[in-house]
């Protein structure tokens, strides 16, 4: 069934030592506000992390494929809908629209997230109910650039160059430290529309609160979820505007200087005044 509730969400998440967004365009800096500094980290970038959760936790579950994965021939998984039984019959129009509703039955990110399918045999495209803002740190972050060594080469010609040396030199981007700040929302309506259930929104939720601890690389250094604050109003249509709910998490530094940890800041979530008809339901913190 859809869901019948909207929701909105604040998702908080940090990062030590390490880089959780690099910009390819930039040499793979850390994204970063030119005008304020603050440290950026796109919806892009959390969707790919939840999409790794559900293929990692849903492998072998029919309904809960991945459309947008790594190497995968977007193409050849559209062409594989019009093959299906109740779709391959119909005619044209019938049949991209019969197309479109297999493959949000069958992809947990195309009724999740949406897809631009009109490529290929077409099977149209969809909203996803489920929607991300830019993450942003709640205070200017600083860039550091380290040189790095790798005490290997790839090949003869290069071993000869450094004269035995072995040694190739790199560059590797972190931040100190940054606590990020994403707003999401959750449509019931549009979740008529792709078939997005009670238990999909509980695996979103689920990935929300463990994706980051099943994303470790060396590039990204430390990264913790650290908070996940969860509007839900007691109606489809909602009770009160996204703005004003959000407005009840505040966070603020302790002390002067740059922070260095999650310790230096203080998270006040306040639940007086909260709208009737909306629910808070905190998942972390």
């Amino acid at each position: 069934m859809s869901l019948k509730n909207r929701y909105e969400f604040v998702f908080l998440f940090d990062v030590k030592d390490g880089n959780p967004n690099g910009d390819p365009d930039a040499g793979n800096l850390p994204r970063i506000d030119a005008e304020t500094g603050m440290g950026l980290v796109t919806d892009v970038c959390l969707k790919r992390k939840v999409r790794n959760f559900v293929q990692m936790t849903q492998d072998g579950n029919d309904k809960n494929r991945i459309f947008i994965r790594e190497k995968s021939i977007l193409n050849s998984m559209i062409d594989e809908s019009h093959k299906q039984e109740g779709v391959k019959d119909k005619v044209k129009g019938d049949k991209t629209e019969a197309a479109r509703q297999w493959m949000c039955q069958h992809y947990y990110d195309v009724r999740t997230f949406g897809a631009v399918m009109s490529t290929g045999e077409n099977a149209g495209q969809v909203r996803g109910p489920v929607q991300l803002t830019f993450s942003r740190s709640i205070d200017p972050v600083i860039a550091s650039e380290h040189s790095i060594t790798r005490m290997a080469v790839t090949t003869e010609k290069e071993s000869d160059n450094q004269k035995g040396a072995n040694r190739t030199m790199g560059r590797k981007f972190t931040i100190p430290y940054g606590l990020y700040r994403c707003h999401g929302f959750v449509s019931a309506h549009l979740s008529k529309q792709t078939g997005f259930s009670d238990d999909d929104l509980e695996l979103f939720w689920q990935s929300l609160t463990q994706m980051l601890d099943h994303d470790r690389s060396a590039s990204r250094g430390e990264m913790t979820a650290r908070g996940l604050y969860i509007f839900k109003h007691n109606s489809e249509l909602g009770n009160a505007p996204a703005s004003v709910l959000f407005d009840h998490v505040s966070i603020s530094k302790k002390a002067e200087g740059p922070a260095r940890g999650f310790s230096d800041y203080a998270i006040d979530v306040d639940k007086s005044g909260i709208p009737e008809g909306v629910e808070l339901i905190r998942r972390i913190g």
